[in-house]
């Protein structure tokens, strides 16, 4: 079932699911079953990335069936973060490898293609009622220490997995964080059709005074 708490309202149509999608820090106790993690985890690896590498990888805890693993990366969460966290029932770890496999090189596309396999995971799950919240709030250096995650991979980002809860059982400034209007910047300040835009009246055939 769709969440539709807080639903983002755009300038033009897009798919229902993309509109759902947010970042909550209330969840409920309904555990996220094995199929609907592999469900997420799929889609996460159906995403585009370059020369089809897939540098993605995930580190999952839930608190279910690996609780010492969610433990861990809870442990890495900054005491900001771990105060709200500890509600949902799964966490995750997204990793990146530096580089191809086919050539050895430096892959420096690998954190933007781990962030589109995070982004199609997020759709796939407000599809399936489930929400995440990606932080940076977190010590890579601690993930790497508690996973031994080898210098061939860069520790990106944690985020959460799980079915949103109520909003009134956080505290009163995540209660306002929560329900604020969700807005985006207008396309007109992030689609430059033709080129890059200029100022209205810039001159570049004179020097400034």
């Amino acid at each position: 079932m769709a969440d539709t708490t807080n639903v983002l309202t755009v300038e033009h149509p897009i798919l229902p699911q993309l509109t759902q999608r947010r970042s909550p820090r209330a969840y409920t106790s309904q555990p996220v079953s094995a199929e609907v993690l592999q469900q997420l985890f799929t889609a996460a690896g159906s995403a585009a990335s370059c020369f089809g590498e897939q540098p993605w990888r995930f580190v999952v805890g839930s608190q279910e069936t690996s609780p010492e693993a969610y433990q861990k990366i809870l442990g890495t969460l900054a005491e900001f973060n771990q105060a709200w966290v500890k509600k949902a029932p799964v966490l995750a770890l997204s990793l990146a490898k530096k580089t191809f496999s086919h050539d050895g090189n430096p892959n420096a596309w690998g954190r933007h293609d781990v962030g589109q396999a995070v982004a199609t995971l997020a759709i796939q799950g407000a599809e399936l009622g489930v929400q995440i919240h990606q932080m940076a709030g977190f010590s890579p250096e601690a993930a790497r220490a508690a996973f031994q995650v080898p210098d061939e991979y860069e520790v990106v980002s944690v985020f959460t997995i799980g079915y949103p809860g109520n909003v009134e059982a956080l505290p009163e400034a995540l209660q306002q964080r929560e329900l604020a209007p969700r807005t985006r910047k207008p396309l007109g300040e992030i689609m430059f059709e033709g080129g890059w835009p200029r100022p209205e009246g810039e001159r570049y055939d004179q020097a400034p005074v």
